[in-house]
């Protein structure tokens, strides 16, 4: 099945949906936990290394400040794994975040970059529109095939 990076990169929410649609998710969970257990970190809030901002300038220029360059050196290679993804617009702080606001707007134009298919959904306000955005998520999962993420006829 398909690889799906998730936006926001740590909503557990996301992150069930796309495993319990049979897909894999692409999130910041696991790539924290593995960066965590090296012997070169010490301990958080020290969670990254000085590699991060410099793996950064990957996906950003050196004027970039490092905390984006940093996220960007966890999130890019996500994103660049990912067949698909999906984009919760105006998440709320609970629901997941990137915490900062200029590495989310780095995410969204890597993903346009990477011409993968996306389906964007409003952040839910109602019970109502919580239904409409699982839906949507779950027809667009669905739609995606074994073909390395693409669409199902495509």
């Amino acid at each position: 099945m398909a690889k799906v990076f998730i936006f926001p990169p740590n909503s557990l929410i996301l992150y069930d949906l796309v495993t319990r649609e049979g897909h894999t998710p692409l999130g910041l969970g696991e790539e924290v936990a593995k960066n965590l257990s090296k012997p070169e970190i010490d301990s958080p809030p020290m969670n990254i290394t000085p590699e991060f901002p410099r793996r950064g300038l990957k996906y950003a220029a050196i004027e970039v400040p490092s905390g984006v360059r940093g996220r960007l050196a966890l999130i890019g290679p996500l994103i660049e794994e990912a067949d698909a993804a999906i984009v919760v617009e105006d998440p709320e702080a609970l629901f997941g975040c990137a915490s900062c606001g200029r590495t989310n707007e780095f995410i969204r134009y890597i993903l346009k970059r990477r011409e993968i298919p996306v389906v964007v959904v409003p952040y839910p306000r109602t019970e109502d529109d919580a239904r409409i955005m699982v839906s949507k998520i779950r027809s667009f999962l669905k739609s995606l095939g074994d073909n390395n993420g693409m669409p199902s006829g495509s």
